[in-house]
């Protein structure tokens, strides 16, 4: 379970606070931006960092917790060590953060980490005892230890030592740090306290917290004055969980074993709540205070150190400074050892706190290139259990190969592999290629039998539409009875090669029996095996029959209602069909013949035995049953085929009759129309030829008559208004036709217009886009062009008074020894070895040094001088590299500090004009509540306020502006620091150094 080291980077979580209100009011602009959905944080304008969390200002205490502890302390139960530390500047909130500064009117919901890893840890517990009891298995046995160490001034001092006097703090320390020979950190003389319970660990974390050194500063009220460190040491014992690769076998001896075996996990987890970095002009400190904030800068440097020399990769072959200072040394297993690690980095979001929130990003960001070697904590027992088990189903497994012959052992005594196991797994490999071939052999046969039935469709369809009796019911009826003869075509064709294999078998097996033993004894099976292919032939041959009988009678139906579809269809149909009625009417010619040719064919081979006749005989009854259920499926889609064309039949012949009756009807309306008028004429007639009875009698006829002649007008007339009427809606029809069209096309170019409009404005606004992004950039190019032109101008002028410092410097040196040479003996200077010849502002010693060399040395010969003239160009060569080397890292933080300087100065002066607004701003309220003579006052305050508030937003373009200046010397600085100064020292050799040493 051990298992190798593993390796983890060290998690990085960035903590924006909360602006105090002082901040608020004095002024002070938040400076970072965090990236919405991005563990990024932007400082400044465009200067980004990314960590593995960031948390904004408005983030809650359990969302840190989750995010960043609760991992730690889930992997504390599986054995892994856990380190959690908060860094940052003074003020930042690392200690609200941890947890180690209690309050009395603190919330649930503002609980540190450390509170709420306790009650997890405890809860964990209590869980795990709850899971043990329910499945029957041992209760595991935790044991839980808590120390509290406190770093102050480069002591060790340990909170949770009661005797401890304040004065304690002043003498040094018993305590001792020493490692274990896994590389492991343990102190020698530290109360440690066993605890039962998280209210128990709770109370101590207090004691010990109320212990701690504090102290208030200018930056900070109640300020950390030491490093904390509360470490909780966890040891359990537990049932061995089988590994998940363990094989079967080694399950079932571990189930066979009654005795249960035990596992001990130790796992540390230290949560580290370092004071705060601090600059003393900043937190006005004096003092002890002054003393301890040299202390804490010193071991943060300590700190930053050893993450420099892990997370920066041309450093990691280096040495790891961890004895440079206690700090390090108590952090050495959880930077870059054997534990996970997170580090918390606390930052503020004001602009005043700008260099130290850009130091703590920096710091944070080479945190995260550290890579520990985690590796779960086990007892030397649980490793040798382990480690054992781990060899047991090894073993077993070798042995389950042996068993199942996978593996053998040669005549030789080696070990190798049955060659039956690589011959079965190509096997199975070419089965399985076989098998996909097949399939997919399978899908191309079916995809063109439907393809070549679609296709006799499509012919079968155009003849209809060209004859003029295209009908969509009676090409699908068509498509399917092509489809149901493909079919059975392909059935029938694997029936016939199912039964020409059975009779290669037969004739194998015929010929093997007649080889041993001749026909003679087995004549009687051959008989019933020939009377039964005879019986399956005969029924084969009805089903044939039967298939030919539906055909003709399919063909000779369309024949008689489509001849053109019936010549398509024997067209199409293969050659096979043709030979199929051929041999049928062969068949119907003679059906004693075909009894002769199958008792011929039947003579031909023999059978084997009983066994043999009776499978073959089974696979023919199979294949007729299934040839026999084709044919009765296409007979009954056929009748139910017929019968829908029958009833569109009926509803022609329905149709045609009441378009008959309706003709009819109007015939004899015209007919009585006709009549009438011809009774009305033969009246009339009648009237003006044949005598009068009496005037009265001729007026009623005459009466009656124009009355039903009136009615039959009226009526005339109403049936013409109405034949008017429908003429003018059919007009009016018309029109709204036309003017529905026309709306139509109306909304249609509208929507094509909206459509076009749509995309010139879509392109319009990208263009704008586009142009105003354009326009960013040149500013944004310009605006930086400037910034490089002043910072360039500012490292010139600096470069400039560091030139003439070096040169005063120079001049001063000259001056010096000009007057160290005068009184300077003949026996002093024959001691000097000769110098070679040296820049100008040596030129003068030089030469005196060199006419005693001479006079002293004469015999001195020319080699020796050549070699040493070229050892001193040499020399001279990588001095000057080192000095132009160390002048640029100069001359940057020379930059790096007048910026930070006028940062400052700008800072201050903002402050104190934000403060002379508030004044002005309270002054002018009291005004306007008095009201005595306040127009001319309030006139002149809101002039004032106005010029106010345009110095500060001025100062405050100019801090934003030397911030970006500070950015990018903090990136130029960056990439110089890759060339190493100590490169050019450590490539000179001893003569080289005694030479620079020397002058």
């Amino acid at each position: 379970m051990s298992g190798a080291p593993d390796e983890s980077s060290v998690r990085v979580a960035l903590r924006i606070r909360p602006q105090l209100a002082k901040e608020k009011i004095e002024g002070c602009h938040i400076c970072t931006y965090v990236m919405p959905g991005e563990p990024q944080v932007v400082l400044g304008k465009d200067k980004a960092f990314t960590y593995d969390f960031v948390f904004d200002m408005d983030t809650q205490q359990d969302a840190i917790y989750t995010h960043c502890t609760e991992r730690l302390i889930e992997g504390c139960f599986e054995g892994y060590n856990a380190t959690i530390f908060a860094y940052g500047q003074t003020g930042s909130g690392k200690t609200y953060t941890m947890g180690t500064g209690f309050d009395v009117n603190i919330g649930e919901d503002e609980l540190g980490i450390i509170p709420r890893a306790v009650n997890h840890l405890f809860r964990g517990i209590e869980e795990r005892r709850q899971a043990a009891t329910e499945q029957g298995r041992p209760v595991p046995e935790f044991k839980i230890n808590a120390q509290f160490l406190e770093l102050y001034n480069e002591e060790v001092l340990d909170l949770f030592d009661s005797t401890r006097d304040l004065e304690a703090r002043r003498q040094k320390s018993n305590i001792k740090i020493h490692e274990d020979a896994n590389g492991g950190i343990y102190t020698v003389g530290v109360t440690t306290r066993t605890v039962t319970s998280a209210a128990e660990m709770i109370q101590c974390l207090k004691l010990g917290a109320l212990s701690r050194t504090t102290a208030s500063t200018q930056m900070n009220v109640q300020s950390s004055r030491s490093h904390a460190i509360f470490t909780i040491h966890l040891c359990q014992v537990r049932v061995c969980s089988p590994d998940n690769n363990d094989n079967e076998t080694d399950n079932r001896l571990a189930n066979d074993s009654e005795i249960d075996e035990f596992e001990t996990l130790t796992a540390k987890f230290h949560f580290v709540d370092l004071a705060g970095s601090e600059r003393l002009k900043r937190t006005g400190a004096t003092g002890d205070r002054a003393k301890e904030g040299i202390s804490i800068n010193c071991g943060l440097l300590a700190l930053g150190n050893v993450i420099s020399a892990l997370g920066d990769r041309s450093k990691r072959s280096t040495h790891v400074p961890y004895r440079d200072s206690k700090l390090t040394r108590l952090l050495q297993d959880s930077l870059g050892g054997n534990s996970q690690t997170v580090m918390i980095a606390c930052i503020s979001p004001s602009d005043r706190d700008f260099m130290e929130t850009l130091n703590t990003l920096k710091y944070a960001n080479r945190a995260r290139n550290i890579k520990n070697k985690v590796m779960v904590n086990q007892d030397r027992a649980s490793q040798q259990i382990s480690a054992l088990r781990t060899e047991i189903a090894r073993l077993q497994m070798e042995l389950m190969e042996y068993k199942t012959g996978k593996r053998m052992v040669g005549e030789d005594g080696m070990e190798g592999i049955n060659d039956l196991v690589h011959e079965n797994s190509m096997l199975q490999t070419e089965n399985n290629h076989l098998r996909v071939r097949v399939k997919a052999m399978q899908e191309t046969i079916d995809a063109q039998r439907a393809r070549l039935t679609h296709i006799l469709s499509d012919q079968a369809n155009q003849v209809l539409a060209k004859a003029g009796e295209g009908n969509e019911e009676i090409g699908l009826m068509i498509e399917n009875y092509i489809k149901e003869i493909e079919e059975l075509r392909a059935k029938l064709l694997e029936s016939e090669a199912v039964n020409e294999n059975l009779r290669k078998n037969l004739s194998r097996v015929s010929t093997r029996s007649s080889m041993y033993g001749g026909p003679g004894s087995f004549l009687a099976p051959e008989k019933e095996a020939s009377d039964v292919i005879e019986m399956a032939k005969k029924d084969l041959e009805k089903l044939k029959r039967k298939e030919r009988k539906k055909k003709k009678r399919l063909r000779r139906y369309e024949e008689s209602r489509h001849p053109e579809v019936a010549s398509v269809v024997k067209d199409e149909i293969p050659d096979n069909d043709q030979e199929r009625g051929n041999e049928e009417a062969e068949a119907e010619a003679s059906d004693h013949d075909e009894a002769e040719d199958a008792d011929g064919e039947e003579e031909e081979f023999d059978v084997a035995g009983e066994e043999t006749s009776d499978e073959s005989d089974s696979e023919e009854l199979d294949e007729k049953e299934n040839v026999q259920a084709d044919l009765a499926n296409i007979t009954c889609e056929i009748a139910i085929k017929q019968k829908l064309i029958d009833e569109l039949e009926n509803s022609q012949r329905r149709l045609h009759t009441l378009k008959q009756q309706y003709e009819q009807k109007l015939t004899m309306l015209h007919n009585k129309i006709r009549d009438t008028q011809l009774e009305r004429d033969k009246v009339l007639h009648n009237m003006g030829s044949v005598e009068s009875g009496t005037e009265e009698k001729a007026k009623k006829i005459k009466a009656e008559y124009e009355r039903k002649l009136s009615s039959m007008n009226k009526e005339l007339q109403k049936l013409q208004s109405a034949q008017k009427e429908h003429t003018r809606l059919l007009k009016n029809q018309s029109q709204y036709e036309k003017q529905l069209k026309k709306l139509q096309q109306d909304v249609t170019e509208m929507k094509k217009t909206k459509v076009s409009l749509m995309r010139q404005m879509k392109e319009q606004q990208e263009r704008n886009r586009a142009s105003e992004c354009r326009r960013n950039r040149e500013i944004a190019s310009l605006k930086k062009d400037q910034r490089r032109a002043e910072h360039q101008v500012k490292q010139l002028e600096a470069q400039k008074r560091q030139q003439e410092l070096i040169l005063r410097r120079k001049n001063e040196e000259v001056t010096a020894l000009r007057r160290q040479v005068r009184p300077v003996s003949g026996k002093v200077t024959r001691r000097v070895p000769e110098p070679p010849q040296e820049p100008s502002h040596r030129a003068v010693p030089g030469r005196l040094q060199s006419s005693a060399a001479n006079t002293s040395n004469g015999a001195r010969s020319s080699p020796v001088r050549m070699g040493s003239i070229y050892l001193s160009r040499t020399a001279r060569a990588k001095w000057q590299s080192l000095e132009r080397r160390v002048s640029d890292i100069i001359m940057q933080r020379m930059t790096i500090s007048n910026m930070e300087t006028d940062m400052n100065r700008l800072l201050k002066q903002r402050e104190d004009l934000t403060r002379r607004r508030e004044r002005v701003s309270r002054k002018r309220e009291k005004m306007a509540v008095d009201g005595a003579d306040a127009d001319r006052s309030l006139a002149s305050l809101n002039e004032e306020l106005e010029s106010l508030s345009a110095n500060i937003d001025y100062i405050n373009d100019s801090i934003a502006d030397c911030q970006a200046n500070i950015m990018q010397m903090e990136e130029a600085k960056e990439e110089g620091d890759t060339v190493d100064v100590t490169a050019v020292i450590s490539s000179c050799n001893l003569s080289e150094a005694r030479f620079l040493l020397d002058h």
